[in-house]
């Protein structure tokens, strides 16, 4: 099992950077594939990027891509979702997940692990 802890969210203006940090604990957190996934007011979870356990592979939403880099660094058991270029319509909560999935998935229901959900707000 792997617990996940969210930082790095808050307030910036468009065309602003962040970086969300995931911190996991467990042993094996090289063997997941992780994905940054949000929810806005209103609407549906949707997904935002994903990693392979290697960090080889990773996959974009269009809405983000080109703007959002997804990494991770198995030696501090964290993943992280470096954020530039911010927009409003960026404005969501943003959930870290793990899953035991072998492939890069896009699919938040193949996800078997959450982090609690990190608030990202970006002002015009």
């Amino acid at each position: 099992q792997v617990q996940l802890v969210e930082s790095g969210g808050g307030l910036v203006q468009a065309g602003g950077s962040l970086r969300l940090s995931c911190a996991a604990s467990g042993r094996t957190f090289s063997s997941y594939v992780m994905g940054w996934f949000r929810r806005a007011p209103g609407k549906e979870r949707e997904f935002v990027a994903a990693i392979s356990w290697s960090g080889g592979i990773s996959y974009y939403a269009d809405s983000v891509k080109g703007r959002f880099t997804i990494s991770r660094d198995n030696a501090k058991n964290t993943v992280y979702l470096q954020m530039n270029s911010l927009k409003p319509e960026d404005t969501a909560v943003y959930y870290c997940g793990a899953t035991t999935k072998v492939v890069v998935t896009t699919t938040w229901e193949e996800y078997d692990y959450w982090g609690q959900g990190n608030q990202v707000t970006v002002s015009s």
